[in-house]
């Protein structure tokens, strides 16, 4: 973690909705177009979605499209557009090989000098099945992370995270904990549980935490024939949703006061209130879990 002091200032979030296929260079191509959109639009931290680079199902064309990090064109390209733009760009997560048989899911976080300054592995899988036989495996082809990242920008501190990570609340409270006033969930929710748990589960980690959440999407159908839900968010550290894409590709935009958030926590103090829970032994009918203070 390093970075600036985190003086508070309003700036402009800019959140790049897409709709990834399975050729790297077009996702890119469409990627810098709606960077360079949000930029002359004001943005000053722009954020792409989860698998920017790719979307493929099939193991092979995966593995046979995406390359290390070091060699990978996308990255320098997205490097080279940031120091161009001068912006801080946040590439919600490319698909990067890191051995012969697995990826990582990668966020990166890029300065306007165009210098990589945070990296985050997706840490959590989505492997499920869903209702209407949609079946995902992620751990199949992906290495999840296992470390937690913050950096700090000149506006604050953001927690990085992706997708799946969504559901699992502790990792968000951890984040705020370390001091995050912003989250950043780039992602690339199905419809069907889009339909049903992506704006609750957004403003959930934004309520709970006191933080703004900015969630750039994947939406509509994409060439590999899977459906994504889209619907773009920034949500404020009341829960309020402040700016909302639609399915279509495109840019939201929101101006964001850091302010709000000191004022939020004021108003609901919990991350002073919380508690952690350990296990009673013995174990015996009923279990009890006893609660432990939490960080003042």
């Amino acid at each position: 973690m390093s970075g600036a002091t985190g003086k508070a200032a309003t700036f402009r979030v800019g959140l790049v909705q897409m709709r990834s296929g399975r050729a790297p260079q077009a996702n890119v191509d469409a990627a810098a177009r709606l960077i360079g959109e949000a930029r002359s639009a004001g943005a000053d931290y722009v954020l792409t979605p989860e698998m920017t680079n790719i979307m493929e199902v099939s193991r092979e064309k995966l593995f046979a499209a995406i390359v290390a990090e070091e060699a990978d064109p996308c990255l320098a390209t997205f490097r080279e557009l940031a120091r161009k733009l001068s912006v801080h760009l946040h590439v919600g997560s490319l698909a990067i090989r890191i051995s012969p048989d697995k990826a990582a899911n990668r966020s990166f976080l890029i300065d306007p000098r165009g210098e990589i300054v945070a990296r985050y592995d997706k840490i959590h899988m989505f492997d499920v099945d869903l209702a209407g036989g949609e079946s995902y495996r992620e751990s199949r082809n992906y290495r999840p992370g296992d470390l937690a990242v913050l950096y700090d920008l000149p506006w604050g501190r953001l927690g990085l995270t992706v997708c799946y990570d969504l559901r699992f609340p502790a990792l968000y409270r951890a984040l705020a904990e370390a001091g995050a006033s912003f989250l950043a969930v780039p992602s690339a929710f199905t419809r069907q549980t889009g339909e049903a748990h992506w704006h609750v589960l957004n403003r959930a980690r934004a309520i709970e935490n006191g933080c703004f959440v900015f969630a750039a999407a994947q939406g509509g159908r994409h060439e590999n024939g899977r459906e994504t839900f889209g619907h773009s968010l920034v949500v404020d550290p009341w829960g309020r949703v402040i700016a909302e894409g639609g399915t279509e590709p495109g840019v939201v935009l929101a101006d964001i006061d850091p302010g709000e958030v000191a004022a939020a926590r004021a108003r609901i103090p919990s991350l002073q209130h919380g508690r952690r829970f350990e296990i009673v032994e013995p174990l015996a009918e009923p279990t009890h879990l006893r609660a432990v203070r939490g960080p003042a």
